[in-house]
């Protein structure tokens, strides 16, 4: 072991006088001076100790720090460590870092000289005297072995002891072709080897010459003279902006400038640029004039949150409109990782032979054509079909990227998987009590409300869109519950509830049946609270605006006995659900989550440092969202995609989206409590679990999500209060209040002046901001994604679309005998054709699906929060209560007082249940919104 060198001072003879060693807490930024002993963490994130004066002699240094003990007064001799960098590169999954060419050959003449990749260590100190940045440390790291698909690369770099605490590595890469850098270990450091954990994609020097800065998570100081391992210690490498240490706080605003760019110029695939755009993109004007689509966002017409920054070039039959491309940009670190990318092309082609191979043969020859028979829609998932010989035109037209699967499928007979819901109950879609309790247990919980007003009335103009009133009377509710209570005792008792769709959809009536082979209606659907906690549907409205020189119609149809009415009601209920199918996946789904999340992700890189510890916290949750967003522009959400072929509102689709944004989306209304107070579906109850009295207590979403969300407060709240004591540290936290800021004025600025925007002025503040992102990144999402493929692969269940109008809506005297005489066959004309089913179908099983590398809520720690112990500690607490969480709802789910989630042939509700194995499980909560 090395001893502390002692030194006498030259004017004072201290042969007898033992050195004296004063131990240092360290603290970044600061390696001069007395440093008081060890205080309560708190008080060391308050005070910034003073750096002590120092003379400056020959061969005499005072107060030098080498390590976590300094010796005063000694005479010093010039020293080195050496420190060896290991580099992980995790090579494409074929095993090979490049294809074959000239770039490769220049690139294996590289690794055979060593200089693969330049690193530089950067010190997290000024030079004492001149205060400017200390020279960094160089060394080219060389390929050394290859393993479990990995390539790792190695570096020596002697490093003086007056270099102080590595803060940070530049990395330069010297090949011709990026490379995807897992990690960087330093190991020679005073404390033990130092993981830097990277994760990213690292450019070629000869596309980006900027250098590539990782900041480390813990500091090791490069020590030399002295210190027993029992003394080695470590500050961690979270910092709020004003406790970055002095030599890295121009490399933090200066890696935050390259994030954000200049706003010039289309984004380069290695680009790093997070920037601001409106939805111009979803149109292809260039292609059709049928394709050219409204801009969303930026004005009070089309108001929608903002999405990332691509510099592509406009088109150029639409200025207003960008052009497409075959490829989206998105910031190189938001890409799918090669797992994902393996597993979710794979996914794709499978699910795309599924879904046209039925179909190839009908669409051809009429794209309109229902299925004959219920049988054949049971056939997708039995019998399967046999491929059909392809045809050489027409079919690119009609969705080119699934022909291209097709054409290189070995397989002759294909078929569904049967979902969970279906091959536990064949029949589980025809009945009311399935209707209803998917409203609370299906994939879209959140629309469900209470009635607090009796009679209900629409907001909407009545000079345009006719009288308000609904056509649900008291009269009509009462033959429903008559037995039960009156109408003005169930409001009162809140007993009444009501799937309400009647304004958002009402405007778009008209315009929607211009389009051949799809309708709409504005549309109310009433519930009763049974006294078993269960929901009995007891009336739906249908309602047509004037239009084409005909007054509004409206009809409310209920559950009957008599034929002709029983046939009416399934009718009903199948434009409801194809309401209900829209509204899920424009708004619940799309908007919600995937859409309104983006914004957050861009703020957090433009204005949050890899150093703050939020950025450290909200990182997990923003994983592959933009990458994800950037597909669904490209093949779901555009013009001529697979939701304006396959649902009712058809080119109006992201119309309606943006119309929902501008009159539903608040940021405070996106916390699950919040969310369920303003449905009227829960009330404040201190003496309650979670502080609320749910209205249904059998409510299987609001009963787990609010597990969920407690424990995701708790664990957020634990890491916020271990950086945030006071707070005075939050409002003066430059960086946190320009992201709030950004997020509010420019991700969502259509929205700034709305209400439901929280200050950020305290600590509460910032909780409740964060695990608001949270919950919406990963439970929020979950809730609604995850079964998709469970309730919706049996299309029947919940059609996407409704393509015929009631046959009681201007009835003529064919379209009623055809309704008398074959009243199956009017109800399969109105569900979807068979290429608009499995086209969906074979998205939801895609959108249902878990990649093997998903990263689940509360399952792996990140690197910046397990080399912090109190972080490590408080999340264990958080992955330990998750796993608590599932026992809880697997005996929930056992319970069968619990009816709407137990019972013959009802599928258990596991979509809160944290964790989950690859494929289609119906649970599992992601981090972010991955899919």
């Amino acid at each position: 072991m090395l001893k502390p060198q002692l030194v006498h001072s030259a004017a004072v003879d201290r042969s007898l006088a033992p050195a004296v060693l004063v131990t240092k807490q360290f603290f970044h930024g600061h390696s001069l001076g007395m440093v008081l002993p060890h205080q309560h963490q708190h008080q060391h994130r308050r005070q910034r100790h003073a750096a002590a004066g120092r003379q400056s002699r020959k061969a005499v240094r005072l107060g030098f720090v080498a390590g976590n003990i300094r010796a005063e007064g000694a005479n010093e001799e010039s020293r080195t460590a050496t420190v060896k960098a290991v580099v992980t590169v995790i090579p494409p999954t074929s095993g090979e870092l490049y294809e074959f060419g000239i770039k490769r050959g220049l690139d294996d003449i590289t690794d055979l000289l060593g200089k693969t990749i330049l690193l530089e260590l950067v010190s997290s100190e000024l030079n004492p005297i001149s205060r400017l940045k200390k020279q960094t440390v160089k060394g080219y790291a060389h390929k050394t072995k290859k393993a479990n698909n990995q390539v790792e690369y190695e570096c020596e770099m002697k490093v003086d002891e007056e270099f102080g605490e590595v803060g940070a590595i530049f990395v330069e890469n010297e090949h011709h072709k990026e490379m995807f850098l897992k990690d960087i270990i330093l190991d020679g450091l005073p404390g033990g080897p130092v993981t830097i954990s990277c994760s990213s994609w690292v450019a070629s020097k000869f596309d980006n010459p900027n250098k590539r800065v990782f900041f480390t998570n813990k500091v090791g100081l490069i020590q030399t003279l002295m210190a027993c391992p029992s003394n080695r210690s470590s500050r961690y490498r979270s910092f709020l902006p004003s406790e970055t240490p002095d030599g890295l706080k121009r490399l933090r605003e200066n890696e935050l400038r390259l994030l954000r760019g200049d706003g010039q110029g289309e984004r380069k695939t290695y680009d790093r640029i997070y920037d601001y755009d409106f939805y111009n993109d979803i149109g292809d004007p260039d292609s059709s004039p049928e394709k050219k689509r409204p801009v969303l966002g930026g004005s009070k017409k089309f108001p929608y949150p903002r999405r990332c920054r691509t510099g592509r070039p406009r088109s150029k039959s639409d200025p207003e409109s960008e052009s497409r491309a075959s490829t989206i940009y998105v910031p190189r670190d938001e890409a799918f990782s090669a797992v994902k990318n393996l597993t979710f092309s794979a996914k794709t082609v499978y699910s795309a032979l599924h879904a046209v191979l039925p179909s190839l043969e009908t669409a051809l020859i009429d794209t309109n054509l229902p299925f004959p028979y219920f049988t054949a829609i049971e056939d997708l998932f039995g019998q399967g079909f046999t491929m059909p010989k392809l045809p050489t035109k027409g079919l690119s037209d009609l969705l080119p990227w699934i022909v291209n699967s097709v054409k290189n499928a070995a397989e002759d007979v294909v078929r569904f998987e049967t979902p969970e819901a279906m091959l536990r109950d064949s029949f589980f879609w025809f009945s009311d009590e399935e209707f209803s309790r998917q409203t609370l247990a299906g994939i879209n919980p959140y629309t469900i409300q209470l009635v607090t007003e009796w009679p209900m009335k629409s907001k909407l103009d009545p000079s345009v869109y006719g009288p308000p009133e609904s056509a649900i009377t008291t009269e009509t509710i009462h033959c429903q519950i008559g037995g039960f209570m009156s109408v003005h005792e169930a409001v009162r008792q809140k007993k009444l509830f009501v799937l309400d769709y009647h304004d958002l959809l009402l405007p778009y009536v008209s315009k929607v049946r211009q389009i051949k082979g799809t309708t709409l209606y504005g549309s109310r659907t009433l519930f009763f609270l049974t006294p078993r906690e269960t929901l009995m549907p007891i009336a739906i409205e249908l309602t047509r605006p004037p239009m084409d020189g005909k007054p509004q119609w409206k009809q409310v149809f209920t559950p009957a006995y008599h034929s002709t009415e029983c046939w009416l009601w399934r009718l009903a209920k199948a434009h409801v659900l194809a309401h209900d199918s829209g509204v899920h996946e424009l708004v619940t789904h799309w908007l919600r989550t995937h859409c309104a999340v983006e914004p957050y992700i861009i703020a957090t890189n433009r204005q949050l440092s890899a150093m703050h510890p939020i950025y450290r916290l909200l990182h997990p949750h923003f994983r592959y969202t933009m990458e994800i967003n950037a597909l669904a522009r490209q093949v779901l959400i555009n013009a001529g995609g697979i939701i304006e072929i396959s649902f009712s509102p058809a080119k109006y689709s992201m119309e309606l989206s943006s119309m929902a944004y501008d009159l539903q989306w608040q940021f405070n209304l996106q916390a699950l409590p919040n969310d369920l107070i303003h449905r009227g579906m829960a009330v404040e109850d201190p003496t309650a679990p979670h502080g609320l009295r749910l209205a249904i207590q059998d409510y299987p979403f609001a009963n787990d999500g609010l597990l969920i969300w407690d424990s995701l407060k708790q664990w957020v709240t634990d890491y916020v209060n271990h950086y945030y004591c006071d707070s005075s540290l939050v409002e003066s936290d430059d960086e946190l209040q320009s992201w709030w800021s950004e997020i509010r004025n420019v991700g969502h600025g259509d929205k700034k002046y709305a209400d439901g925007w929280p200050e950020l002025k305290t600590a509460g503040d910032l909780i409740e901001i964060i695990t608001t992102i949270a919950w919406v990144s990963s439970a929020h999402h979950a809730a609604v994604n995850f079964a998709q493929y469970d309730y919706g692969g049996y299309f029947p269940n919940r059609p996407s679309i409704a393509r015929t109008n009631m046959p009681v809506e201007d009835p003529t005297e064919q379209v009623l005998n055809e309704f008398r005489n074959k009243p199956e066959a009017t109800l399969l004309k109105c569900f979807p054709t068979p290429i608009q089913a499995t086209v969906v179908m074979a998205t939801l099983d895609v959108l249902s699906t878990h990649s093997p590398d998903e990263e689940y809520l509360g399952e792996h720690a990140e690197p910046a929060w397990k080399d912090d112990p109190i972080v490590k500690a408080a999340f264990e607490r958080f992955s330990g209560r998750l796993k608590e969480i599932e026992g809880i709802i697997d005996a929930r789910n056992e319970d069968r007082d619990r009816k709407n989630r137990n019972g013959a042939g009802i599928v258990p509700y596991k979509l809160m249940k944290p964790f989950s194995k690859p494929g289609v499980t119906g649970q599992g909560i992601p981090y972010s919104v991955s899919i």
